[in-house]
């Protein structure tokens, strides 16, 4: 086997020499151009500089603890975009050859023809001395950012491990605390009033952490049965992550004319979901497609908002497995 492998090796190389050969001996259709290896080089820096950059990219997308994670996919993502642009730029530039006709090249309806662009379009590379390492640092580069782009969505498998989407900092007895860490009393919240809430003591940049937090008026109340004790003199607290694009939910709707006017409701703007807050989340409208989690509620003896337990459901956008399995601590 060892010998057949040396064989063939040594004929692809004895062939490509003889074409190389072949293609000397015959007259040039484009002419020589002047190498240009310092131009080769930075094609290739910029090429490594571009799969280092996505490569990056997918470092960052795995490190659940990064802050301001956006801004380093952002950073990453279109650094390798711009290293690539910028190698495309020099290779054009520097590396292919440039000539001026009085004519239009043929139509390629026959086979001599054919066979004159292929020849046009390998003379054109010709000048390149360092194919072997362009040819690799391109091949890393286009493979990096395949991969970064395709790593946001395989993430959400269910191929891959999807059980720290289920996670989120609340637990029971954990307060809720203003952007400043402010402990929010129940006297704190007013009707028709928009707030948002973080667990006490955990990171605000958690996908699960913010909570928007509402008073519905006395009588328009109406959550499930099994969800009756977790309003607390009519407040009511739900992830604030949109269930359609994980875009966060950020007004609240105030009917200005009540007997006509829609009744209050969470809105979501990017796409305008929008949830019922006084009937467990429930969608009224926009593309999302299931209900806001919403996180159980108490009050302590001084009255201070607790929670009284974990979301009702997986924060975020859906994905495999969304419907079936619960939020943890």
């Amino acid at each position: 086997m060892r010998r057949l492998l040396a064989a063939l090796l040594l004929w692809l190389a004895g062939g490509r020499r003889k074409r190389r050969e072949a293609e000397e001996e015959r007259e040039r259709i484009v002419a020589p151009a002047p190498k240009a290896p310092a131009a080769e080089l930075v094609v290739v820096g910029l090429l490594f500089c571009a799969a280092a950059a996505a490569v990056a990219f997918i470092v960052f997308y795995a490190i659940d603890g990064l802050r301001g994670h956006t801004q380093w996919f952002g950073l990453a993502f279109g650094g390798s975009l711009g290293f690539l642009g910028a190698a495309l730029i020099v290779w054009s530039k520097k590396l292919v050859p440039v000539e001026e006709i009085e004519e239009n090249y043929p139509e390629p309806e026959h086979p001599e023809e054919q066979e004159a662009l292929h020849r046009i379009v390998r003379e054109s590379g010709s000048p390149v001395t360092r194919k072997g390492l362009l040819t690799a640092a391109a091949t890393a580069a286009g493979g990096a950012l395949g991969l970064a782009a395709l790593t946001p969505a395989v993430s959400l498998g269910p191929v891959f491990d999807t059980s720290s989407l289920y996670g989120t900092p609340w637990r029971r007895g954990r307060r809720l605390v203003d952007q400043d860490g402010k402990p929010l009393r129940v006297d704190d919240i007013a009707e028709a009033t928009f707030y948002t809430a973080y667990p006490e003591g955990a990171s605000q940049d958690t996908v699960g952490a913010p909570l928007v937090v509402v008073r519905i008026p006395a009588g328009e109340m109406a959550l499930p049965a099994d969800r009756v004790d977790w309003a607390v003199e009519g407040i009511v607290a739900y992830s604030k992550i949109c269930t359609h694009a994980a875009c966060a939910v950020s007004l609240y709707r105030k009917p200005l004319f009540p007997p006509t006017a829609p009744r209050p409701a969470l809105v979501c703007p990017c796409h305008y979901s929008t949830f019922d807050p006084a009937r467990a989340g429930k969608v009224l409208f926009g593309p999302a497609g299931r209900a806001l989690p919403q996180l159980p509620l108490r009050a302590d003896r001084r009255g201070f908002l607790r929670a009284a337990g974990n979301f009702s459901g997986p924060v975020g956008p859906s994905w495999s497995g969304v419907r079936t399995k619960g939020a943890r601590s």
